[in-house]
């Protein structure tokens, strides 16, 4: 059973982010087997599997999610390889893989130069965001904005070690994170929008990974119908999953036929400008890369 500590000893996140990148690719072309999540007792116990084809290797985790609870989110992965398995910490394993997949996202749909990041949300996928997207372009600025201030400080404390090179500073409401921000990374459980769409400047990139029901909402639809370009990781598991997508496809804002899957969007990479949207809910193939570098890595 490889613990906390070992995950992170065997996966840089610049390594995730490649891993993760590869992984979508291969969802694209078709090499994956993915059966639709499961998910029991509203949401908090879910069960993620796939098989690669190629290599007939598979993954299989498990969750339980439980709000308030320290830590939220408790589970364990399995990789299963003809030599054997590995065993490990899926709380680990689900923070990196969902902050690398902010990463490609980011790495494909935000200017080259973009500096300046604006994170909503100081709970267990937060950290992971800074460090995907600081991993893919040269983060200088970050604006933190969580519920609790208290909170938010101690959290935003932990980054500033963490990233001495970054001013990190506590905003004050949403609007006044994502007010100058090039990236924005959502990593909340809210049921309504986080900031109205008019916060935002023109142009800039929103990633948005913390809503997992139908119930949940971070985005306004207002971005979704207006955004240049809005990617998915899986246009069925949004759609299925994903409330402000759901949302925005019943109430006309958004065609269906309009949205991108990420690996598509690796594949034939739309043209970067104004306002652009990753949204995910996670998919078991990005489990399977981290797993597949855990047991490249060997016995910690």
């Amino acid at each position: 059973m490889l613990d906390a500590h070992a995950v992170r000893a065997a996966v840089p996140m610049a390594a995730a982010v490649d891993a993760v990148r590869e992984a979508f690719l291969d969802l694209a072309a078709g090499r994956f087997v993915v059966p639709q999540r499961l998910s029991f007792g509203g949401g908090t116990t879910l069960v993620m599997s796939a098989c690669h084809t190629p290599t007939s290797t598979t993954v299989v985790k498990t969750l339980s999610l439980v709000a308030g609870r320290t830590p939220m989110i408790l589970g364990t992965l399995v990789w299963n390889t003809a030599a054997g398995q590995v065993v490990a910490d899926a709380i680990e394993v689900t923070t990196l893989r969902t902050g690398a997949a902010s990463g490609v996202a980011t790495d494909l749909l935000a200017p080259t130069s973009a500096s300046r990041l604006a994170l909503l949300g100081t709970g267990a996928q937060a950290a992971d965001q800074v460090r995907a997207v600081a991993a893919v372009r040269p983060v200088s600025r970050l604006a933190v904005f969580g519920r609790n201030p208290s909170r938010a400080h101690g959290f935003a404390d932990r980054l500033r070690a963490e990233f001495p090179g970054i001013a990190t500073r506590v905003a004050a409401s949403a609007a006044d994170a994502v007010a100058d921000a090039e990236i924005v990374c959502c990593a909340t459980s809210s049921s309504t929008p986080l900031f109205e769409v008019d916060d935002l400047p023109e142009q800039v990139h929103v990633n948005a990974i913390g809503s997992y029901l139908p119930s949940m909402r971070e985005l306004p639809v207002e971005l979704l119908g207006t955004a240049g370009c809005v990617v998915v990781d899986q246009v069925e598991a949004v759609l299925e999953e994903a409330g402000e997508v759901i949302h925005a496809v019943e109430s006309g804002s958004v065609e269906r036929s309009s949205l991108v899957e990420l690996g598509d969007a690796l594949r034939t990479p739309p043209a970067v400008g104004g306002r652009t949207v990753f949204k995910s809910v996670g998919l078991a193939v990005q489990d399977w890369a981290i797993a597949r570098l855990l047991g490249d890595a060997g016995p910690r």
